[in-house]
Protein backbone atom coordinates (compact mmCIF):
# COMPACT_ATOMS: atom_id res chain seq x y z
CA UNK A 1 0.00 0.00 0.00
CA UNK A 2 2.97 2.85 1.05
CA UNK A 3 4.75 1.21 -2.14
CA UNK A 4 1.38 2.61 -4.31
CA UNK A 5 0.77 5.75 -2.56
CA UNK A 6 4.31 6.59 -3.45
CA UNK A 7 4.24 5.99 -7.02
CA UNK A 8 0.77 7.52 -7.29
CA UNK A 9 2.64 10.67 -6.06
CA UNK A 10 5.42 10.33 -8.09
CA UNK A 11 3.03 10.54 -11.29
CA UNK A 12 0.95 13.05 -9.91
CA UNK A 13 4.35 14.88 -9.95
CA UNK A 14 5.43 14.06 -13.02
CA UNK A 15 2.03 15.24 -14.66
CA UNK A 16 2.39 18.30 -13.54
CA UNK A 17 5.47 19.13 -14.37
CA UNK A 18 4.97 17.64 -17.53
CA UNK A 19 5.20 20.64 -21.12
CA UNK A 20 0.91 19.77 -21.54
CA UNK A 21 -0.82 18.80 -18.54
CA UNK A 22 -3.80 17.14 -18.01
CA UNK A 23 -6.39 19.14 -16.16
CA UNK A 24 -6.40 18.71 -12.62
CA UNK A 25 -9.82 17.32 -11.39
CA UNK A 26 -11.37 19.21 -8.40
CA UNK A 27 -13.09 17.39 -6.10
CA UNK A 28 -15.81 18.04 -3.33
CA UNK A 29 -14.02 18.76 0.16
CA UNK A 30 -16.63 17.42 2.15
CA UNK A 31 -17.96 14.14 2.98
CA UNK A 32 -20.92 12.24 1.02
CA UNK A 33 -23.27 11.37 4.08
CA UNK A 34 -24.70 8.82 1.44
CA UNK A 35 -21.50 7.68 0.84
CA UNK A 36 -19.78 4.81 3.34
CA UNK A 37 -16.59 4.98 1.32
CA UNK A 38 -14.27 7.75 2.87
CA UNK A 39 -12.36 9.73 0.20
CA UNK A 40 -9.79 10.68 3.25
CA UNK A 41 -8.91 7.06 3.86
CA UNK A 42 -6.26 6.75 1.00
CA UNK A 43 -4.78 10.20 1.75
CA UNK A 44 -4.01 8.73 5.30
CA UNK A 45 -2.30 6.04 3.90
CA UNK A 46 0.40 8.34 2.61
CA UNK A 47 4.04 8.96 3.92
CA UNK A 48 3.53 12.72 4.24
CA UNK A 49 0.76 14.39 6.61
CA UNK A 50 -2.49 14.44 4.73
CA UNK A 51 -3.43 18.06 3.24
CA UNK A 52 -6.51 18.52 5.36
CA UNK A 53 -4.26 18.12 8.21
CA UNK A 54 -1.39 20.74 7.31
CA UNK A 55 -1.34 23.87 10.20
CA UNK A 56 -2.69 26.79 8.98
CA UNK A 57 -3.84 26.08 5.73
CA UNK A 58 -6.66 27.72 4.12
CA UNK A 59 -8.64 24.62 2.57
CA UNK A 60 -11.37 24.90 -0.92
CA UNK A 61 -11.65 22.13 -3.36
CA UNK A 62 -9.50 24.15 -5.76
CA UNK A 63 -6.12 24.69 -3.22
CA UNK A 64 -6.50 20.33 -1.84
CA UNK A 65 -6.19 19.67 -5.70
CA UNK A 66 -3.70 21.73 -6.57
CA UNK A 67 -1.40 20.67 -3.20
CA UNK A 68 -2.09 17.72 -3.88
CA UNK A 69 -0.97 17.33 -7.39
CA UNK A 70 2.27 19.37 -6.05
CA UNK A 71 2.76 18.53 -2.43
CA UNK A 72 6.68 17.48 -2.61
CA UNK A 73 6.75 21.57 -3.48
CA UNK A 74 4.79 22.52 -1.29
CA UNK A 75 5.73 20.87 1.56
CA UNK A 76 9.25 22.44 1.05
CA UNK A 77 7.71 26.33 0.94
CA UNK A 78 6.11 25.28 4.84
CA UNK A 79 8.83 24.01 5.55
CA UNK A 80 12.42 25.38 3.55
CA UNK A 81 15.82 24.03 4.66
CA UNK A 82 17.99 25.64 6.76
CA UNK A 83 20.98 28.09 5.43
CA UNK A 84 19.39 27.12 1.84
CA UNK A 85 20.96 29.36 -0.31
CA UNK A 86 19.41 31.56 -3.28
CA UNK A 87 19.20 30.45 -6.55
CA UNK A 88 22.16 30.87 -8.39
CA UNK A 89 21.15 30.99 -11.80
CA UNK A 90 18.10 32.54 -13.50
CA UNK A 91 16.49 29.95 -16.17
CA UNK A 92 14.54 30.55 -19.28
CA UNK A 93 11.25 29.08 -19.25
CA UNK A 94 8.09 29.42 -21.43
CA UNK A 95 4.70 30.05 -21.15
CA UNK A 96 3.53 26.18 -21.61
CA UNK A 97 5.84 25.58 -18.74
CA UNK A 98 3.62 26.97 -15.91
CA UNK A 99 0.36 26.41 -18.07
CA UNK A 100 -2.06 24.55 -15.39
CA UNK A 101 -5.64 23.41 -16.29
CA UNK A 102 -7.94 22.75 -13.56
CA UNK A 103 -11.71 20.74 -14.74
CA UNK A 104 -14.56 21.68 -12.28
CA UNK A 105 -16.29 17.87 -12.61
CA UNK A 106 -20.02 19.77 -11.83
CA UNK A 107 -22.20 17.49 -14.20
CA UNK A 108 -21.63 14.93 -12.56
CA UNK A 109 -20.41 15.75 -8.37
CA UNK A 110 -23.35 16.99 -7.05
CA UNK A 111 -21.34 17.72 -3.35
CA UNK A 112 -18.92 19.97 -5.23
CA UNK A 113 -21.94 21.45 -6.89
CA UNK A 114 -23.67 22.44 -3.98
CA UNK A 115 -20.55 23.87 -2.43
CA UNK A 116 -20.48 26.53 -5.06
CA UNK A 117 -24.02 27.30 -6.45
CA UNK A 118 -25.73 30.25 -5.98
CA UNK A 119 -29.44 30.95 -5.09
CA UNK A 120 -29.35 31.84 -9.35
CA UNK A 121 -28.48 28.25 -10.15
CA UNK A 122 -24.91 29.98 -10.96
CA UNK A 123 -21.40 29.73 -9.79
CA UNK A 124 -21.01 32.00 -6.54
CA UNK A 125 -18.72 34.71 -7.98
CA UNK A 126 -17.00 34.82 -4.84
CA UNK A 127 -15.70 31.38 -4.31
CA UNK A 128 -14.28 31.64 -8.02
CA UNK A 129 -12.49 34.56 -7.22
CA UNK A 130 -10.84 32.20 -4.16
CA UNK A 131 -9.85 30.07 -6.96
CA UNK A 132 -8.43 32.39 -9.29
CA UNK A 133 -6.32 33.98 -6.47
CA UNK A 134 -5.06 30.26 -6.02
CA UNK A 135 -4.32 28.99 -9.27
CA UNK A 136 -2.24 32.35 -10.17
CA UNK A 137 -0.25 31.48 -7.13
CA UNK A 138 0.18 27.51 -7.82
CA UNK A 139 1.30 28.79 -11.59
CA UNK A 140 3.90 31.20 -10.34
CA UNK A 141 5.14 29.03 -7.75
CA UNK A 142 5.74 26.43 -10.66
CA UNK A 143 7.32 29.48 -12.52
CA UNK A 144 9.69 30.67 -10.38
CA UNK A 145 11.13 26.73 -9.10
CA UNK A 146 14.01 25.59 -10.27
CA UNK A 147 13.20 22.12 -8.67
CA UNK A 148 16.12 22.27 -6.77
CA UNK A 149 15.81 20.93 -3.23
CA UNK A 150 18.65 22.54 -1.50
CA UNK A 151 17.73 26.49 -2.89
CA UNK A 152 15.42 28.91 -1.03
CA UNK A 153 12.34 29.14 -1.77
CA UNK A 154 11.08 32.16 -2.89
CA UNK A 155 7.86 33.88 -1.46
CA UNK A 156 5.10 34.67 -3.47
CA UNK A 157 2.58 37.50 -2.74
CA UNK A 158 -0.36 38.93 -4.86
CA UNK A 159 0.63 42.27 -6.01
CA UNK A 160 -2.70 43.44 -7.64
CA UNK A 161 -5.48 42.22 -10.11
CA UNK A 162 -5.77 43.55 -13.06
CA UNK A 163 -8.81 43.16 -14.34
CA UNK A 164 -11.13 40.21 -14.03
CA UNK A 165 -14.12 40.31 -16.24
CA UNK A 166 -17.40 38.06 -16.53
CA UNK A 167 -18.00 37.55 -20.61
CA UNK A 168 -21.28 35.57 -19.72
CA UNK A 169 -23.10 33.66 -16.79
CA UNK A 170 -21.55 30.73 -15.39
CA UNK A 171 -23.79 27.73 -14.62
CA UNK A 172 -23.47 25.87 -12.07
CA UNK A 173 -24.63 22.34 -13.81
CA UNK A 174 -21.95 22.04 -16.43
CA UNK A 175 -18.58 21.36 -16.28
CA UNK A 176 -15.79 24.29 -16.03
CA UNK A 177 -12.31 24.31 -16.85
CA UNK A 178 -10.09 27.36 -15.61
CA UNK A 179 -6.74 27.54 -17.81
CA UNK A 180 -3.72 29.52 -16.56
CA UNK A 181 0.11 30.47 -17.47
CA UNK A 182 2.77 33.01 -17.09
CA UNK A 183 2.24 35.45 -19.98
CA UNK A 184 4.88 37.97 -18.43
CA UNK A 185 7.29 38.26 -16.72
CA UNK A 186 9.56 41.99 -14.86
CA UNK A 187 12.88 41.65 -12.67
CA UNK A 188 10.61 40.24 -9.78
CA UNK A 189 7.29 39.92 -10.85
CA UNK A 190 5.24 37.81 -12.82
CA UNK A 191 1.39 38.70 -14.92
CA UNK A 192 -0.42 35.15 -14.61
CA UNK A 193 -3.28 35.26 -17.07
CA UNK A 194 -5.99 33.01 -16.26
CA UNK A 195 -9.43 31.95 -18.80
CA UNK A 196 -12.42 29.87 -17.61
CA UNK A 197 -14.16 28.19 -19.99
CA UNK A 198 -17.49 26.54 -20.13
CA UNK A 199 -18.78 24.39 -23.20
CA UNK A 200 -22.08 26.34 -24.63
CA UNK A 201 -25.04 23.37 -24.25
CA UNK A 202 -26.51 24.11 -27.39
CA UNK A 203 -26.29 21.99 -30.46
CA UNK A 204 -24.87 18.93 -31.06
CA UNK A 205 -21.36 20.81 -31.81
CA UNK A 206 -20.35 21.97 -28.77
CA UNK A 207 -17.64 24.47 -28.36
CA UNK A 208 -15.28 25.90 -25.60
CA UNK A 209 -16.33 29.18 -24.63
CA UNK A 210 -14.71 31.83 -22.28
CA UNK A 211 -17.07 33.18 -19.30
CA UNK A 212 -14.43 35.02 -17.57
CA UNK A 213 -10.99 36.34 -17.73
CA UNK A 214 -8.94 37.84 -15.18
CA UNK A 215 -4.95 38.94 -14.58
CA UNK A 216 -3.34 39.01 -12.11
CA UNK A 217 0.34 40.16 -10.88
CA UNK A 218 2.54 38.42 -8.35
CA UNK A 219 5.91 39.37 -7.25
CA UNK A 220 8.95 37.76 -5.78
CA UNK A 221 10.16 38.05 -2.34
CA UNK A 222 13.34 36.55 -0.54
CA UNK A 223 11.86 34.19 1.92
CA UNK A 224 15.13 35.24 4.46
CA UNK A 225 15.54 38.63 3.73
CA UNK A 226 11.87 39.95 2.56
CA UNK A 227 13.67 42.16 -0.21
CA UNK A 228 12.71 41.77 -3.94
CA UNK A 229 14.09 38.82 -5.47
CA UNK A 230 14.78 37.99 -9.53
CA UNK A 231 12.38 35.59 -10.96
CA UNK A 232 13.41 33.46 -14.04
CA UNK A 233 13.25 34.25 -17.49
CA UNK A 234 10.00 33.92 -19.94
CA UNK A 235 10.26 33.07 -23.17
CA UNK A 236 7.17 33.06 -25.42
CA UNK A 237 7.19 30.36 -28.26
CA UNK A 238 3.83 31.02 -30.28
CA UNK A 239 2.28 33.69 -31.79
CA UNK A 240 -0.64 33.76 -29.57
CA UNK A 241 2.01 33.95 -26.65
CA UNK A 242 4.11 36.79 -28.04
CA UNK A 243 0.96 39.01 -28.51
CA UNK A 244 0.06 38.30 -25.06
CA UNK A 245 3.34 38.95 -23.57
CA UNK A 246 3.75 42.59 -25.54
CA UNK A 247 0.05 43.42 -24.04
CA UNK A 248 1.20 42.66 -20.52
CA UNK A 249 4.49 44.64 -21.14
CA UNK A 250 2.65 48.05 -22.22
CA UNK A 251 0.11 47.51 -19.55
CA UNK A 252 3.33 47.28 -17.09
CA UNK A 253 4.87 50.22 -18.57
CA UNK A 254 0.80 52.38 -18.51
CA UNK A 255 0.85 51.82 -14.39
CA UNK A 256 4.33 53.11 -14.17
CA UNK A 257 3.18 56.14 -15.61
CA UNK A 258 0.00 56.56 -13.93
CA UNK A 259 1.31 58.58 -11.10
CA UNK A 260 2.94 60.85 -13.73
CA UNK A 261 -0.45 61.91 -15.73
CA UNK A 262 -2.68 62.24 -12.86
CA UNK A 263 -0.56 64.91 -11.34
CA UNK A 264 -1.06 66.46 -14.25
CA UNK A 265 -4.59 65.87 -15.00
CA UNK A 266 -5.00 67.64 -11.14
CA UNK A 267 -3.24 70.95 -12.65
CA UNK A 268 -5.05 70.82 -15.73
CA UNK A 269 -8.82 71.71 -14.79
CA UNK A 270 -9.38 69.15 -11.79
CA UNK A 271 -10.52 71.76 -9.56
CA UNK A 272 -13.42 72.47 -12.09
CA UNK A 273 -14.40 69.06 -12.32
CA UNK A 274 -14.47 68.94 -8.56
CA UNK A 275 -17.33 71.43 -8.10
CA UNK A 276 -19.37 69.63 -10.80
CA UNK A 277 -19.81 67.07 -8.57
CA UNK A 278 -19.73 68.62 -5.02
CA UNK A 279 -22.83 71.18 -6.31
CA UNK A 280 -25.56 68.65 -6.39
CA UNK A 281 -24.11 67.60 -3.28
CA UNK A 282 -24.44 71.09 -1.16
CA UNK A 283 -27.96 71.01 -1.96
CA UNK A 284 -28.59 68.01 -0.74
CA UNK A 285 -26.48 69.11 2.85
CA UNK A 286 -27.78 72.57 2.59
CA UNK A 287 -31.55 72.25 1.17
CA UNK A 288 -32.48 68.78 1.52
CA UNK A 289 -36.62 69.41 0.87
CA UNK A 290 -35.36 70.79 -2.66
CA UNK A 291 -33.06 68.40 -3.77
CA UNK A 292 -33.28 65.98 -6.93
CA UNK A 293 -35.59 62.74 -5.31
CA UNK A 294 -33.91 60.77 -8.64
CA UNK A 295 -30.51 61.38 -6.57
CA UNK A 296 -28.80 60.06 -3.53
CA UNK A 297 -25.70 60.85 -1.34
CA UNK A 298 -23.01 58.81 -1.62
CA UNK A 299 -22.71 58.58 2.28
CA UNK A 300 -26.14 56.79 2.30
CA UNK A 301 -25.21 53.98 0.30
CA UNK A 302 -22.63 52.62 2.71
CA UNK A 303 -22.36 49.15 4.74
CA UNK A 304 -19.87 47.94 6.94
CA UNK A 305 -18.32 44.41 7.87
CA UNK A 306 -15.78 43.47 10.31
CA UNK A 307 -13.40 40.21 11.27
CA UNK A 308 -10.78 39.38 12.89
CA UNK A 309 -8.82 37.28 11.15
CA UNK A 310 -8.65 33.91 11.96
CA UNK A 311 -5.82 31.08 11.57
CA UNK A 312 -7.72 28.97 9.21
CA UNK A 313 -8.08 32.13 6.32
CA UNK A 314 -3.88 32.10 6.34
CA UNK A 315 -2.05 30.90 3.00
CA UNK A 316 0.85 28.86 2.69
CA UNK A 317 3.28 31.63 3.96
CA UNK A 318 0.92 32.37 6.89
CA UNK A 319 -0.40 35.52 5.52
CA UNK A 320 -4.37 36.04 5.15
CA UNK A 321 -5.11 34.43 1.75
CA UNK A 322 -5.67 37.13 -0.97
CA UNK A 323 -8.61 34.91 -2.79
CA UNK A 324 -10.26 35.26 1.13
CA UNK A 325 -10.30 38.95 0.83
CA UNK A 326 -11.81 39.42 -2.05
CA UNK A 327 -14.21 37.25 -1.62
CA UNK A 328 -15.59 38.84 1.62
CA UNK A 329 -15.09 42.28 -0.55
CA UNK A 330 -17.69 40.76 -3.21
CA UNK A 331 -19.87 39.71 -0.93
CA UNK A 332 -20.52 42.81 0.92
CA UNK A 333 -20.32 44.45 -2.76
CA UNK A 334 -23.06 42.32 -3.76
CA UNK A 335 -25.44 43.12 -1.04
CA UNK A 336 -24.80 47.03 -1.72
CA UNK A 337 -25.34 47.42 -5.23
CA UNK A 338 -28.77 45.02 -4.20
CA UNK A 339 -29.72 47.08 -1.28
CA UNK A 340 -29.23 50.35 -3.45
CA UNK A 341 -30.90 49.02 -6.88
CA UNK A 342 -33.72 47.08 -5.17
CA UNK A 343 -33.62 44.11 -7.46
CA UNK A 344 -31.02 41.50 -7.89
CA UNK A 345 -27.25 42.61 -9.12
CA UNK A 346 -25.72 40.83 -12.00
CA UNK A 347 -21.40 40.76 -11.58
CA UNK A 348 -19.81 41.72 -14.79
CA UNK A 349 -16.54 42.80 -13.69
CA UNK A 350 -13.43 43.49 -11.30
CA UNK A 351 -11.61 46.51 -11.61
CA UNK A 352 -7.52 46.68 -10.91
CA UNK A 353 -7.28 46.18 -7.57
CA UNK A 354 -3.63 46.91 -5.66
CA UNK A 355 -2.91 44.64 -2.35
CA UNK A 356 -1.40 47.55 -0.15
CA UNK A 357 -0.27 46.12 2.37
CA UNK A 358 -0.60 42.07 3.67
CA UNK A 359 -2.93 40.99 6.68
CA UNK A 360 -1.95 38.89 9.09
CA UNK A 361 -4.16 36.72 11.33
CA UNK A 362 -5.18 38.27 14.50
CA UNK A 363 -6.14 41.48 12.68
CA UNK A 364 -9.01 43.39 13.34
CA UNK A 365 -10.53 43.41 9.67
CA UNK A 366 -12.89 46.47 8.34
CA UNK A 367 -14.74 46.56 5.12
CA UNK A 368 -16.55 49.43 4.19
CA UNK A 369 -18.26 49.58 0.70
CA UNK A 370 -20.03 52.41 -0.77
CA UNK A 371 -21.93 53.14 -4.28
CA UNK A 372 -19.13 55.24 -6.00
CA UNK A 373 -21.21 56.41 -9.04
CA UNK A 374 -23.94 54.63 -11.40
CA UNK A 375 -23.82 55.00 -15.13
CA UNK A 376 -27.47 55.08 -16.68
CA UNK A 377 -27.44 56.46 -19.75
CA UNK A 378 -28.00 52.82 -21.07
CA UNK A 379 -31.26 52.41 -20.09
CA UNK A 380 -31.07 48.43 -20.56
CA UNK A 381 -28.06 48.11 -19.00
CA UNK A 382 -27.35 50.41 -16.13
CA UNK A 383 -24.21 50.39 -14.05
CA UNK A 384 -23.96 50.10 -10.62
CA UNK A 385 -19.78 50.80 -9.40
CA UNK A 386 -19.37 49.83 -6.19
CA UNK A 387 -15.99 51.03 -4.25
CA UNK A 388 -14.76 48.03 -1.13
CA UNK A 389 -11.99 49.67 1.29
CA UNK A 390 -10.26 47.09 3.61
CA UNK A 391 -8.41 48.64 6.79
CA UNK A 392 -6.35 46.85 8.84
CA UNK A 393 -7.66 48.25 12.36
CA UNK A 394 -5.28 48.35 15.69
CA UNK A 395 -7.81 50.07 18.16
CA UNK A 396 -4.69 49.48 20.70
CA UNK A 397 -2.16 51.54 18.32
CA UNK A 398 -5.22 54.24 17.62
CA UNK A 399 -4.79 53.15 13.60
CA UNK A 400 -6.61 52.15 10.61
CA UNK A 401 -4.30 51.43 7.58
CA UNK A 402 -5.79 51.08 3.97
CA UNK A 403 -4.85 47.09 2.49
CA UNK A 404 -7.11 46.45 -0.37
CA UNK A 405 -8.82 49.07 -2.32
CA UNK A 406 -11.63 46.96 -4.64
CA UNK A 407 -13.90 48.26 -7.68
CA UNK A 408 -16.90 46.03 -8.67
CA UNK A 409 -19.31 46.83 -11.26
CA UNK A 410 -22.80 45.34 -11.45
CA UNK A 411 -25.93 45.93 -13.30
CA UNK A 412 -29.70 44.68 -12.86
CA UNK A 413 -30.23 40.68 -13.68
CA UNK A 414 -32.45 40.69 -16.80
CA UNK A 415 -35.25 38.59 -14.95
CA UNK A 416 -35.29 40.72 -11.98
CA UNK A 417 -35.73 44.19 -14.15
CA UNK A 418 -38.56 42.40 -16.06
CA UNK A 419 -40.83 41.69 -13.21
CA UNK A 420 -40.29 46.07 -12.33
CA UNK A 421 -41.41 47.85 -14.85
CA UNK A 422 -40.48 51.31 -12.83
CA UNK A 423 -36.61 49.96 -12.41
CA UNK A 424 -34.98 52.75 -12.46
CA UNK A 425 -30.90 53.71 -10.99
CA UNK A 426 -30.45 56.82 -8.93
CA UNK A 427 -27.68 59.00 -9.71
CA UNK A 428 -24.80 58.97 -6.81
CA UNK A 429 -23.75 63.02 -5.75
CA UNK A 430 -20.66 63.22 -3.44
CA UNK A 431 -21.32 65.65 -0.37
CA UNK A 432 -17.27 66.28 0.69
CA UNK A 433 -14.35 66.95 -1.60
CA UNK A 434 -12.79 63.52 -0.63
CA UNK A 435 -15.50 61.71 -2.01
CA UNK A 436 -15.91 64.05 -5.43
CA UNK A 437 -11.62 63.10 -5.49
CA UNK A 438 -12.50 59.67 -5.24
CA UNK A 439 -15.03 58.99 -8.22
CA UNK A 440 -12.82 61.36 -10.48
CA UNK A 441 -9.71 58.94 -9.59
CA UNK A 442 -11.59 55.90 -11.01
CA UNK A 443 -13.61 57.53 -13.65
CA UNK A 444 -10.13 58.33 -15.24
CA UNK A 445 -8.79 55.15 -14.40
CA UNK A 446 -11.50 53.47 -16.12
CA UNK A 447 -10.79 55.67 -19.22
CA UNK A 448 -7.26 55.22 -19.05
CA UNK A 449 -7.92 51.49 -19.19
CA UNK A 450 -10.91 51.35 -21.75
CA UNK A 451 -7.95 53.84 -24.09
CA UNK A 452 -5.75 50.68 -23.45
CA UNK A 453 -7.84 48.56 -24.44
Amino acid sequence: MKEESNSQNLEKEMEFNSSSPRAIPVVSTLTNPFDNNNSLACVNGHTRKPIALWPGMYHSPVTNALWETRSKTFERLLDPPEDATPQSELLTKTPKQSRTRILYGFSTDYILREQYRDPWNEVRIGKLLEDLDALAGTISVKHCSDDDSTTRPLLLVTASVDKIVLKKPISVDVDLKIVGSAIWVGRSSIDIQLEVIQSTKEGSDTSDSIALTANFIFVARDSKTGKAAPVNRLSPETEKERLLFEEAEARSKLRKRKSVEKKKEIQNGEVNRLEALLAEGRIFCDMPALADRNSILLRDTCLENSLICQPQQRNIHGRIFGGFLMHRAFELAFSTAYAFAGLVPYFLEVDHVDFLRPVDVGDFLRIKSCVLYTEHENSEKPLINIEVVAHVTRPELRSSEVSNTFYFTFTARPEAKATNNGFRIRKVVPATEEEARRILEHMDAESMQSGEG
